[in-house]
């Protein structure tokens, strides 16, 4: 078990001189709260992934629109010159 570069033998060591420092009633409350720490540090960083995942997909499809927006105004453009050349097309008839 490697936890951080730590092995066992280091974390029973790092947990007998806590024992000792802090004492058995206060051990409980101190991994207690380390545990909602890491939570918390953890809820953050998915919401910050899902956030940057979105931002990477709106400008993926702003990236995108402005293409498909060059064609659209391509293909009207010409249309518009087309109908230019051809006049009757619009001529309305009593």
């Amino acid at each position: 078990m490697n936890v951080f570069g730590i092995g066992l033998p280091e974390m029973a060591l790092i947990l007998i001189v806590a024992l000792l420092v802090f004492g058995p009633k206060k051990l409980p409350e101190i991994g207690q709260s380390l545990g909602k720490a890491i939570r918390g540090f953890q809820d953050a960083s998915r919401e910050f992934e899902t956030e940057f995942k979105r931002e990477a997909q709106q400008l993926e499809q702003a990236a995108k629109t402005p293409a498909l927006s060059e064609t659209q105004q391509e293909a009207t453009s010409e249309a518009d010159s087309t109908d230019s050349k051809n006049p009757s097309r619009y001529s309305v008839s009593s």
